[in-house]
């Protein structure tokens, strides 16, 4: 069986991606294409790369007919998603790759958005995206909500360690290197070549970051009490992937042990041996997230390493797995193609 897709916001980097996959998938099929700044302009004028592809030209939002569209895509960015979802035909699965519909409480949506969410009844039927832990509540869901590329990172090191209690929650200091891709297609001065190459540097430092929220939310859940980590992220000349490195009070052999066991049978998640360490080069255009861990040099200390492609598993292939679990399609299916190296 062949589904009909929608992608809206298709010519940014993760609706591109979307087409990327959705392109080797043997049961999508692209109905539809939306992006209101570029509407009117076929996808080879906009993404050379994709000119061998055939697909229809991009549209304005509102100029889509839902009426067989199986499942929407949503690559918008946060505060234009919520009122563009909230518009949508009630029966319509969604895969929204934005931020606005991660945070359980409107509340916290507006601390660190810093705007009144707009869309509270679909935000209550919202199930948070995270595939790897929320496979059960994702099937049946109308509307998921993607999570954030660095959350994504963060999360895939640390909540098996969480739930399993054999880290001190006090004592976790998450350090994240993001590739320039992370900030979307929009021109931005301090993204500019002459602006970002030849170094890098910390940003959102101090605890303002947004995906904060997602951490204290999920964090502070798993643990059944308040718990706030340490995070400073760190812009790179690259263009895609995420390093983290993560500091925390523990046993280096027993949290190995417990990541083995947490992803033995995920098919994108590997664990790398005892001591060895990931590389964002490994894992660049796939949807496969490497973890190591490595016995620090003071005692009862490890420090954990996450790599994972932003785009893809950070995004656009998360989406795609929680597609294909809403579908009824094999969790895997058009997401097991190879990293790209070098």
């Amino acid at each position: 069986m062949t589904y009909s897709i929608a992608i809206l916001g298709a010519s940014g980097y993760t609706g591109a991606e979307l087409i990327r996959l959705i392109a080797g998938h043997p049961h999508l099929a692209i109905s539809a294409l939306g992006a209101n700044s570029k509407a009117g302009k076929t996808i080879a004028e906009v993404f050379p790369h994709l000119r061998h592809l055939e697909l229809p030209a991009l549209l304005q939002i509102d100029q889509i007919d839902f009426a067989n569209i199986d499942l929407c895509f949503c690559a918008l960015p946060h505060k234009t998603s919520q009122q563009v979802v909230a518009a949508l035909p009630a029966d319509l699965k969604i895969v929204d790759l934005s931020a606005d519909f991660r945070l359980r409480d409107p509340d916290a949506y507006k601390k660190w958005y810093g705007n009144e969410h707009a869309a509270v009844d679909q935000q209550h039927e919202a199930v948070y995206g995270l595939t790897e832990f929320y496979r059960e509540q994702i099937a049946p869901a109308r509307l998921v909500a993607g999570t954030g590329c660095n959350a994504a990172t963060g999360q895939f090191v640390l909540r098996p360690l969480v739930v399993a209690g054999i880290i001190d929650l006090d004592e976790i200091i998450l350090d994240l290197k993001c590739a320039v891709s992370g900030a979307g297609r929009s021109l931005k001065e301090n993204l500019l070549h002459a602006e970002l190459s030849e170094g890098y540097h910390a940003y959102a430092v101090g605890g303002t970051h947004r995906h904060l929220g997602e951490f204290d939310q999920e964090f502070s859940a798993l643990a059944g009490r308040p718990v706030q980590v340490q995070f400073t992220p760190h812009l790179i000349p690259a263009n895609r992937g995420i390093l983290a490195t993560t500091y925390v009070k523990g046993d280096p052999d027993r949290i190995y042990e417990t990541l083995c066991a947490a992803y033995a049978d995920e098919p994108f998640i590997e664990v790398l041996p005892f001591g060895e360490t990931p590389s964002t080069h490994h894992v660049r255009g796939s949807n496969y997230c490497h973890i190591g861990v490595s016995r620090d040099r003071l005692p009862g200390r490890a420090i954990i390493t996450g790599a994972l492609d932003n785009l893809t598993k950070g995004s656009s292939g998360q989406a795609l797995q929680n597609a294909n679990l809403m579908l009824g399609i094999e969790e895997t299916e058009g997401l097991t193609m190879a990293p790209l190296f070098p």
